[in-house]
């Protein structure tokens, strides 16, 4: 392929709100184009390599049997009712009404339109397993789309469900996918940090994410280096310190113009561990106050969680004034009974009762209590309400954990029998008894992976593709407009292209450094430059993107280097 016969542009620059360096290099690469708000067009050279993302894919989805279809976009919204989901997601599904007023939807997931294709013709135990997925548009009206292909409105995802007799099945079949997308990752080359999440709108029993670790990513990531732990900061699990201590009689001491945790700590000179937080919350009208240690934060997932709602707000100091306490000074000593008359629920986390002797609000303005002991001086619904962070203990084996940033690259869920029950996607099985389905599903965005690998292989001067992704696995140079050279470098183009390799030559009548920028942004494996100082020892450039110098080979022999170098 001629770059004059290439539809590209490159940008010397990137826009100025472009921050991650995969935004930068995909704009200034010429592979995506912003359309609006988190909708982009894709440029030939992005297309290429999204289609081997989506081939690996393909392939290793079909590797753990998996049949491919095609699910609509638009959708009914009586579809999404029959699941319960129209009225469970927000604003970020796109609901409107076509021109005969019929509820409709831009679907961002496909549980429903699959499980409305498996009842059509799924009737026996004999037709399970099956798995079947696709590569379709989704639309998703993002609040907050940035990074490019990170997280946008518009996006192609590569999403797959699997349908089983029985839950044994499901477990079985889901490990076999967890080791497909270890695969794909690698082969794209990514080694991906694989931590458990939180099920969110999709429901189910189980999930697991798969992780770029990046400075850039949204998502905190807890790890342990020693045993492997591995989970989402959002329902991370941590062994809660023990400060054991033999408990004091509570004391009311004075603290003006002390409310946070820090000025509570610096006025009385104790550590913010040893004060107790209340975090209060409007669910669905009614208060839920938290108690956490005070150099804790609470985990707003594992609340949702646990009330098994995602209506949850920061409370008005209305409600809380009504439970009983006050705002600032709020603690649960003398509230219990006033805070069940008002309906709301005080839930308290492991750190508060594993500690002793804690300083917490008198819900009076400007005082606090000194030795504060759960179930001597308040009790409430104990659970696991903390958010964990770097330095607190791994549930299994005691080692610090670490606190890093990722990008999410894929995931995986078991979703039981939420939406085969409430869709009647069932079987009869041995015995003849009517049963749903049980479910799994499995998601890559194939936009936000290839704006990954991005993230994962770049330099300073642009892209260092892998070689399963790479657009064009080489690139040849012509420097200057010498018949002699021109005439080599097309003969060199066309002998490669008819032996099958994927080749670039840029025979613009550009100058060579011009030239050589836009091959670092294109990132082809190898760079092959003719030139006539070289030619005429019958040579040319031979330049590895991931190495600085290039070395001279001979140009009969470019072949016989590039097999060696792809492993041929």
């Amino acid at each position: 392929m001629k770059v004059t016969n290439f539809f590209v542009q490159t940008l010397r620059e990137a826009p100025a709100d472009a921050q991650l360096p995969s935004h930068a290099l995909l704009l200034r690469g010429g592979y995506v184009k912003p359309l609006s708000t988190g909708v982009f067009s894709i440029f030939p050279m992005g297309k290429r390599s999204l289609m081997k993302i989506e081939n690996i894919i393909r392939e290793e989805m079909d590797a753990v049997g998996g049949l491919e279809v095609e699910l609509p976009l638009v959708q009914t919204a009586d579809l999404w009712r029959e699941s319960g989901r129209y009225s469970a997601i927000g604003e970020e599904l796109l609901r409107f009404r076509d021109r005969n007023q019929h509820e409709m939807v831009l679907a961002m997931t496909h549980e429903e339109a699959v499980t409305d294709l498996a009842r059509s013709a799924l009737s026996s135990w004999r037709q399970l397993p099956f798995m079947l997925y696709q590569f379709q548009l989704k639309y998703r009206d993002e609040a907050r789309a940035r990074g490019g292909l990170i997280r946008v409105r518009e996006f192609t995802m590569k999403d797959a469900y699997s349908f089983h007799a029985t839950q044994e099945d499901l477990d079985e079949y889901y490990e076999k996918v967890r080791a497909a997308y270890v695969r794909i990752f690698e082969r794209v080359g990514i080694e991906p940090v694989v931590v458990q999440s939180d099920t969110g709108i999709m429901g189910g029993k189980q999930a697991h994410e798969f992780m770029l670790e990046s400075p850039f990513g949204e998502d905190y990531l807890i790890l342990c280096r020693r045993c492997d732990y591995q989970a989402n900061g959002e329902i991370a699990k941590f062994a809660r310190e023990e400060l054991p201590e033999e408990p004091l009689p509570l004391e009311k001491v004075a603290t003006p113009e002390s409310e946070s945790i820090e000025e509570v700590s610096k006025f009385l000179g104790i550590e913010p561990k040893k004060t107790m937080k209340a975090v209060f919350y409007d669910c669905a009208g009614k208060l839920v106050a938290v108690l956490v240690r005070g150099d804790l934060e609470v985990s707003e997932t594992k609340i949702r969680n646990f009330l098994h709602s995602g209506d949850l707000v920061a409370a008005g100091s209305d409600l809380i004034e009504a439970a009983g306490m006050v705002p600032g000074f709020a603690g649960p000593v003398g509230a219990l009974d006033r805070i069940k008359a008002a309906g709301a629920r005080l839930l308290v986390d492991e750190s508060v009762a594993k500690a002793a002797n804690l300083v917490t609000g008198a819900n009076e303005a400007g005082f606090h209590l000194k030795n504060c002991n759960w179930k001597r001086d308040f009790d409430g619904e104990l659970g696991d309400f903390a958010q964990a962070d770097t330095g607190c203990a791994c549930p299994h084996c005691g080692e610090k954990l670490e606190a890093v940033r990722g990008i999410e690259i894929g995931n995986i869920f078991k979703l039981g029998t939420k939406f085969s029950q409430s869709m009647g996607a069932v079987f009869q099985d041995e015995d003849g008894n009517r049963k749903p389905a049980v479910m799994g599903c499995y998601g890559i965005g194939v936009g936000r992976l290839l704006a990954s690998v991005v993230e994962a292989h770049h330099d300073d001067f642009g892209i260092l593709w892998p070689k399963e992704v790479a657009p064009f696995q080489v690139e040849i140079v012509s420097i200057g407009q010498d018949a002699a050279v021109l005439e080599a470098a097309k003969k060199l183009h066309d002998e490669l292209e008819a032996a099958g390799w994927e080749v670039l030559w840029d025979d613009r009548d550009e100058r060579p450094g011009v030239k050589f920028k836009d091959a670092d942004l294109w990132g082809a494996p190898v760079r092959v430059s003719v030139g006539a100082k070289a030619l005429a020892s019958g040579s040319v450039e031979w330049k590895l993107r991931s190495e600085k110098e290039f070395r001279l080979v001979a140009l009969d022999a470019v072949e016989a280097e590039l097999k060696a170098f792809w492993g041929r």
